[in-house]
Formats: C-alpha cells, sequence, structure tokens
C-alpha cells in the first residue's frame, strides 16, 4: 500500500468526509547521474557558502525571497504554518461544473483519495452525486505549504483530484478566438477528409514509450559489450510547397496503410465451399491429412478394375461374323 501525502476531509456543504491522498500517477523516465569522464567517478554536488567558504549542512539551510538583486527576505518554516489558508487540512468544495468547462491546459498534477473507515458512506454518496450530475468539484487543498486550486472528478472507480494552474500562470490565452486564415475548400475538404480516415477510438494501452524502450535496449548492449543496434528513424520532411498536394498525399499513404492492414487480417483465410472460410492453419491441416491418407492407405478410395485385355471395337467384331459364316 503506497504512503500517503496528505490527509484531511473533504468540506461538502456540511458534510466532512475524512480521506487520504496518493499520488496517481508517476515517472517512469530513465534518470542519469553526473560521472567524471576520466574516473568515471560520480560527481557528488555540495551546498557552499562562497561568503563562508565551505559547504554548508542541511540544518543551516533555509529559504529566501529575494526582493531586490542580492537582497533577500528570509523565511521560516514556522511562518509559512501560521499563514491563514483554510484549506490546510480541508479540501474546501467551493463550486460544481461540467467538465467540458475546463480547458485540459489547465490540468497540472493527479492524486487519487480514499476514504477513512468512517467516511465510506459519504465518500460513495459524492462519488454518486458527481456521476448522475455528469460534473466535477472545483476546490482548494494546501499541498507542501502552497495552496492550490483543485478539481474533484470521478475517474473510473476513483476519485481523482486533479491540481488547476491559476489564470496568471499560462502563457496563453484558452479564451482568445482563433482567427480564421484564407484556405480554399478543395484543401478544407481533404483536411477533414484526412482527419475521418485516421480517427478512432483512445486507446492508451495501444502506445508505448519508445524512446525508453531503445534508451534501456542502448544500456543493456553496453553492458553486455555488443554494438548498438542502429534504429532506422524517418526521413525529414522538406518545406510543404503545395499544401493541396501534401494532404492528397497524406490521404492516399493512409489509405495504403489500411488496405495493408486489411490485407494482412485476410491473408490467412481461403474460401471454401458453401461460403465458408478456413485459416492458413486449417488448410494446412488439411494438406497433411491427404498427405498421411496417400501414404497410409487409410481412407483411399479403391480404383475401378480394368480388363488386361483391350476391348474390341466396331470392326473386329463385324470381321469375327463374317469368318464365322464362311465356315
Amino acid at each position: 500500500m503506497p504512503r500517503a501525502m496528505w490527509s484531511g476531509v473533504i468540506g461538502f456543504g456540511m458534510v466532512s468526509i475524512p480521506i487520504k491522498l496518493f499520488a496517481a500517477t508517476e515517472n517512469r523516465n530513465v534518470s542519469f547521474h553526473q560521472l567524471h569522464s576520466v574516473c568515471k567517478t560520480r560527481i557528488k554536488e555540495v551546498r557552499w557558502c562562497p561568503t563562508c567558504d565551505r559547504e554548508v549542512p542541511w540544518e543551516e539551510v533555509e529559504k529566501g525571497f529575494e526582493y531586490t538583486k542580492g537582497e533577500y527576505v528570509s523565511v521560516q518554516d514556522e511562518d509559512l504554518k501560521k499563514l491563514p489558508i483554510a484549506s490546510k487540512d480541508t479540501i474546501d468544495v467551493s463550486a460544481f461544473c461540467s467538465i467540458e468547462e475546463i480547458d485540459p491546459i489547465y490540468f497540472e498534477k493527479h492524486y487519487y483519495l480514499e476514504p477513512e473507515k468512517t467516511g465510506q458512506r459519504p465518500f460513495n454518496l459524492f462519488i454518486q452525486s458527481l456521476v448522475d450530475k455528469g460534473m466535477l468539484a472545483i476546490a482548494s487543498i494546501t499541498l507542501r505549504t502552497k495552496e492550490r486550486l483543485c478539481a474533484l472528478r470521478p475517474v473510473g472507480s476513483h476519485l481523482v483530484l486533479s491540481t488547476l494552474l491559476y489564470p496568471d500562470e499560462l502563457r496563453i490565452d484558452p479564451a482568445e478566438k482563433f482567427i480564421e486564415h484564407q484556405v480554399t475548400k478543395q484543401e478544407l475538404d481533404m483536411a477533414v477528409n484526412l482527419i475521418a480516415l485516421m480517427e478512432e477510438d483512445f486507446e492508451p494501452g495501444k502506445y508505448e514509450d519508445r524512446y525508453r524502450a531503445a534508451l534501456m535496449e542502448l544500456i543493456d548492449a553496453k553492458l553486455v559489450g555488443h554494438p548498438v543496434r542502429q534504429q532506422r528513424s524517418r526521413a525529414a520532411q522538406g518545406e510543404v510547397v503545395d499544401l493541396l498536394e501534401a494532404l492528397k498525399k497524406s490521404v492516399s499513404s493512409v489509405k495504403s496503410v489500411d488496405k495493408r492492414s486489411a490485407a494482412k487480417k485476410e491473408e490467412n483465410i481461403v474460401p471454401l465451399k458453401g461460403g465458408k472460410k478456413a485459416t492458413a492453419s486449417s488448410k494446412v491441416a488439411a494438406k497433411s491429412a491427404a498427405k498421411v491418407q496417400k501414404t497410409s492407405g487409410i481412407g483411399r478410395l479403391p480404383k475401378k478394375r480394368t480388363n488386361s485385355a483391350p476391348k474390341k471395337t466396331t470392326k473386329s467384331r463385324t470381321k469375327t461374323k463374317s469368318r464365322q459364316r464362311s465356315a
């Protein structure tokens, strides 16, 4: 069981739901250490004070805010704990809205909530209410001495808390309207057709971290001393001169890929009588069974008996009759 990183209550009107907060995602990136290229020793980073000319231990480190160049004001942990923030121990729900109203650019990090034993019933009631209304809750939570705006939403059988960015933390304005640029109707129709051809349901399991897999393969090859296998990369596309021509080539490429995938699915299917189909494996099995029958003689049809003497023709029969009469 993972360790809870925060515990408190969800304030839902006059209802308090005791919960625990857990990280819902994890970083699976491959990490590296810095080595000295001469002796391959790991480099040690130290906290160094240039004024005292010595290494500074953690117990002598404190936070400081630079209010002007080179001038700082010290802030202690006790000062942060005394801040008048209502969401230090409570996820304070302030409003409800539909998920379509929040652009994904506002979502930052994700956590999941689990109720304490005494809060299971109101916790289930809260999730069911959100599911029935198709809405999420807007709330505030204080994580690591910083208050964050957040959204509570049901995801499968879990209640997920997603921290939200404030508007001044965005570098673009999501509400800014799109300025339509001049394109021809033929180009627009071709682009819409390309999107329609590539439309499919999102299946997360279909995608993998190809960079991490290639990186681990490189590391394994270096460990056993094998040469690193070169991967063929896509050729960089040059400047698009004719947009319509590029769209046509894209549509043709997607169609050819679809045809190849369809042909691959059907390559192991051969037609049989009566409209039935048999796979290539059954065809091979049938051939091998026929071969066994031919060699063993079991199940073979008997050959038709043929007379050793050749059949008499009409001319030979007439000659015989005339000889008998003359005799």
